[in-house]
């Protein structure tokens, strides 16, 4: 069996709500078996779109110009919506970014994290419970039994964002995605979901594509690391050596940019206008390359 779990490659899209202007210009990245895998970017940068494009969710005004998304050798983009509803919530999960609007404001968790493992798991209901508690004792969830009869309001960020770890975990995915979960919680609750995300991770030997504005919160859990600007890769390579020397000015801006713990009086440098200068050149170069190689 191959070592890639998933390749992306060569992926363009535009965006026809901004006049068919690019948003993904030829991404190509690959996230091997048992790899935690950082796409890295600001704003703006395409790491959403991508998520989207694998999940089968992307928006309507978004087309998909070229390229390939594939999952063990099967390119999402072209299988049918039966094939593609099957892989999507048992083989490839998500862990969605803000825990309070990703759950139902008028449901238990009990019937949250239950009808997945029913509908997909084929559990009966007594079973997807017992199933439920034992992924809520595994995320480090005191009292397990109160969780689940409780509703979302009644629940921390942190427990929220541990609830959503675990019903992603719960079917044994292939591939989970995690589109900024750390990002509504605080620096304490985020380095103790940062250390159980790997843990689960290492545990059940999963793949995780770890999408994020932040190279310190990614230097702390991913073993590779996919940086973007504007829809292009600027950059790729080992977590370590993308932190440590970096190649890009891009990503030498961002580790500027990022807080530093343990020094805080280091960090938060702003772009300088000559960087983003000559990241605009860049990507004009690359899509008038395109263009001429269109014939446009």
């Amino acid at each position: 069996m191959s070592d890639v779990r998933l390749a992306i490659e060569f992926l363009s899209a535009i965006s026809a709500r901004d006049g068919n202007k690019p948003v993904l210009r030829a991404v190509s990245l690959t996230v091997g078996v048992g790899e935690v895998h950082g796409l890295v970017g600001e704003s703006g940068a395409g790491k959403s779109t991508i998520a989207k494009a694998i999940l089968g969710i992307i928006p309507s005004q978004v087309k998909v110009t070229g390229g390939r998304i594939a999952f063990e050798g099967r390119d999402l983009l072209t299988l049918p919506p039966r094939e593609l509803r099957e892989i999507l919530g048992r083989d490839i999960a998500l862990i969605p970014q803000d825990p309070l609007t990703a759950l139902n404001p008028a449901r238990r968790i009990e019937a949250q994290m239950t009808d997945g493992l029913r509908l997909k798991g084929n559990l009966l209901k007594s079973e997807a419970r017992r199933r439920a508690l034992a992924l809520l004792e595994e995320v480090q969830i005191r009292d397990p039994e109160r969780v689940l009869t409780s509703y979302p309001h009644q629940l921390s960020g942190g427990m929220r964002q541990r609830v959503l770890i675990a019903a992603a975990f719960g079917l044994e995915p292939k591939l989970v995605i995690a589109d900024e979960p750390t990002t509504a919680l605080d620096v304490t609750v985020q380095k103790q979901i940062l250390r159980l995300l790997r843990a689960l991770q290492e545990r059940h030997g999963t793949s995780v594509l770890f999408v994020s504005h932040d190279l310190g919160v990614v230097a702390k859990i991913c073993d590779r690391i996919t940086v973007l600007y504007m829809g292009k890769v600027v950059e790729e390579g080992a977590a370590a050596a993308v932190i440590e020397t970096p190649r890009h000015a891009y990503t030498k801006a961002l580790i500027a940019a990022s807080p530093r713990y343990d020094r805080p009086d280091a960090g938060l440098e702003p772009t300088s206008p000559e960087v983003i200068a000559a990241l605009r050149a860049e990507i004009a170069a690359t899509d008038a390359g395109v263009m001429e190689a269109s014939g446009g």
